[in-house]
Formats: C-alpha cells, sequence, structure tokens
C-alpha cells in the first residue's frame, strides 16, 4: 500500500467520530454527494489523495454506494438507520 494513501486512512480514522455526527449535515447543498469541500469542513485533514481512496469512479464526489464501500472497508464510520 502507498505512503500516502496508509496516511490518508490514518486521518481518517482520526475523525471517523466527527463525521459520524456530521455526515448527514456535511452535504451541504443537499446534492446526495459529498465532494471533497464538504468532506474537508467536517474532516479538514482530509487530503486529495485521501479522498480519492474512496472516490472510486473519480467524479469527484462520494455518491451513496462509495460511501457505503467506504464504510465496509473501514474508512467511514456506518451510519445509524
Amino acid at each position: 500500500m502507498k505512503p500516502q494513501i496508509l496516511t490518508a486512512i490514518s486521518v481518517l480514522a482520526l475523525g471517523l467520530p466527527t463525521l459520524a455526527v456530521a455526515q448527514a449535515s456535511a452535504d451541504a447543498n443537499g446534492d446526495g454527494v459529498l465532494t471533497i469541500e464538504e468532506v474537508q469542513a467536517v474532516l479538514p485533514d482530509v487530503d486529495a489523495d485521501g479522498f480519492a481512496a474512496m472516490d472510486a469512479n473519480g467524479d469527484g464526489a462520494l455518491d451513496e454506494a462509495e460511501i457505503a464501500v467506504a464504510q465496509e472497508a473501514g474508512l467511514l464510520p456506518a451510519t445509524d438507520g
């Protein structure tokens, strides 16, 4: 695994409780996806490499499927309900 990805995972792990609380409200514009800016508003230390590791299709946003995969991989916390 690349050092950048390990660093990104570490940064995410440290901020997961914050993201769990704010994940629903992190979608600032209510479009159903999270951009890097929206994620960084909750987790300022997430860099482009960490975000790209979760953005499987490379479209610049995390959709429901990408969020679910990231949750299953332990990169994002599970949502309640």
